[in-house]
């Protein structure tokens, strides 16, 4: 088995499985789930609205695809709908961060979850949301079940940044999600969990979140216990995978209960890439036969259109990684080694000085001690032609390096230039570091390869507290520390490069047209289309 093809932690809870026994957790009735979904016709949206999020899908794969005759239920939607393929997604781009940025229509400033793996001030320690049963294992299960089972949702999503689901609660319309990471809502849930999780953990039999009216995840939460089985065993990666979510919709779909708004998340294609790379269209072409299956639940693809809106969604993009005997990882410890460095799991002392928190081809770098100069250890990274962009912030001032080069460019939020999504800019000399173009005399500036760039460096020095720089790779690389795990001769993401930064959005079964092309505006243009205005 292999566990780095594992959606998000479930490779941890595999490996618990497989110590510990494979038993279901007991079940709890689910009927007030469907209950809660039968809306008031007086307040219910005038069409349902299914927004499947697949994690890893990119516009060159559908374009690619549909030249091969091999997706035709992507080139129906596209035909009948309007296709985006270069919507501009948040930073890091990892997926727990991205899709916060999509369900809250904020930046990681706003929503503070700066990415899978990020350095807590106040608990001096890692929060490491499932990378991999070797980091789990150094960082500790019980604080990764418990950052990921009760924390994520519960405390560490910023109370102050509403998720769609609880904006919709309050207007009165449904809303469910399938397997998504990030599910706060208005209504209580109990998440049932095996014991062969509970045993490496401290965590309860049953823990009680705030999701949606309607709330499945895996073996976790199962609202169709009672109704029909769903592969949600240890073969079936316990749930957490497409399969599990189509035949949730399906069901949905045919008893006629679907929300006002579903979101539904697809994993599986990532776990493709990150193996093959991303010109593989294998996983591409198997998603587009389950999206088939979807929209046959309705009775026909025409009749999906007329009953629905239905929204594909990628996350992130990917790029190739070398090989590893080409020198796919570069390892953050051998830059840091004349530094005292946080070991995983363990909490950072007097004597520690530096902390780093690897996320795939970003990380974050801490500067726990006061002698450390974050400005000193990126000039350093700074002679690495491995490196991309490395960012940090002192006095109110964002300054950028990029890797292999001599340039260095600093700015600050607010004054006289202007970017394409009106947010407004002082910019110091060598804007080229991030390659954008500047018109003087229109005060404006363009992005090239780095879209949205100021805003993302922006939000991610500001996603959580503490004093931390960002560092990023050239494509071909992963940025490692301890036993971070690497994608070698794969795909991989996490940066801020464009491949990486673009996805694609297609909407069928609405003529309503979203205002911007990032996914930080979507939540906005989600709510009109499901308010049918």
């Amino acid at each position: 088995m292999r566990y780095r093809t594992t959606p998000w932690f479930a490779g941890a809870l595999l490996l618990a499985a497989l110590l510990f026994g494979c038993a279901k957790p007991e079940g709890t009735p689910k009927e007030r789930d469907l209950l809660r979904i039968r809306s008031d016709p007086g307040t219910q949206a005038s069409k349902k609205v299914i927004l499947i999020c697949i994690d890893s899908l990119m516009g060159h794969a559908i374009d690619e695809g549909i030249k091969q005759n091999k997706l035709p239920a992507f080139r129906y939607l596209i035909e009948h709908g309007q296709y985006y393929p270069s919507v501009v997604t948040s930073f890091p781009t990892m997926s727990v961060s991205i899709d916060s940025t999509m369900l809250t229509g904020q930046y990681p400033d706003e929503h503070r979850i700066p990415g899978l793996v990020w350095y807590s001030a106040a608990e001096k320690r890692m929060i490491n949301y499932g990378t991999g049963p070797l980091e789990i294992a150094r960082h500790g299960a019980d604080r990764m079940l418990q950052d990921a089972f009760i924390r994520l949702n519960g405390s560490h999503l910023s109370p102050r940044a509403p998720t769609l689901f609880e904006d919709l609660a309050r207007k009165g319309l449904t809303s469910g999600s399938v397997n998504g990471l990030i599910y706060r809502g208005n209504s209580d849930h109990l998440l049932s969990l095996p014991a062969w999780v509970r045993v490496p953990s401290s965590l309860p039999s049953t823990i009680k979140v705030k999701g949606p009216d309607f709330l499945a995840f895996g073996v976790f939460s199962n609202p169709l216990a009672d109704k029909k089985p769903l592969p949600d065993k240890l073969t079936d990666r316990l749930g957490l995978d497409n399969e599990y979510a189509l035949e949730v919709v399906e069901y949905l779909i045919q008893k006629r209960k679907l929300p006002d708004f579903l979101y539904v998340y697809f994993p599986d294609l990532d776990f493709k890439i990150h193996q093959r790379g991303p010109a593989d269209l294998e996983g591409v072409v198997r998603t587009d036969r389950q999206l088939e299956a979807l929209l046959q639940a309705f009775g026909s693809r025409e009749e999906a259109l007329r009953k629905a809106v239905i929204v594909i969604s990628g996350d992130n993009g990917m790029v190739p990684v070398l090989r590893r005997r080409e020198g796919a990882a570069v390892d953050m410890g051998g830059f840091l080694k004349g530094y005292v460095i946080l070991k995983p799991g363990q909490a950072a002392s007097d004597s520690t000085e530096i902390a780093v928190a690897a996320n795939d081809r970003m990380a974050y770098v801490y500067r726990l001690a006061p002698r450390i100069s974050l400005a000193s250890i990126a000039r350093s990274l700074q002679a690495d032609p491995r490196f991309d962009v490395i960012a940090w912030q002192d006095k109110g001032w964002i300054h950028v390096l990029r890797g292999g080069s001599s340039g260095k460019f600093t700015y600050r939020p607010n004054g006289p230039i202007t970017d394409p999504y009106r947010q407004s800019w002082t910019l110091a000399k060598n804007p080229s570091v991030l390659d954008m173009t500047i018109d003087d005399r229109k005060h404006t500036l363009l992005y090239g390869r780095y879209p949205d760039a100021l805003r993302k460096i922006a939000a991610a020095l500001n996603s959580h507290d503490g004093e931390y720089m960002i560092v990023t790779a050239k494509p071909g690389y992963e940025l490692s520390y301890g036993s971070s795990p690497i994608h070698a001769g794969g795909g991989g993401h996490g940066g801020i490069s464009e491949a990486e930064s673009l996805i694609p959005l297609i909407v069928a079964g609405t003529d309503a047209k979203p205002d911007s092309l990032r996914v930080v505006d979507l939540k906005r243009y989600f709510l009109r289309v499901i308010g049918g205005k």
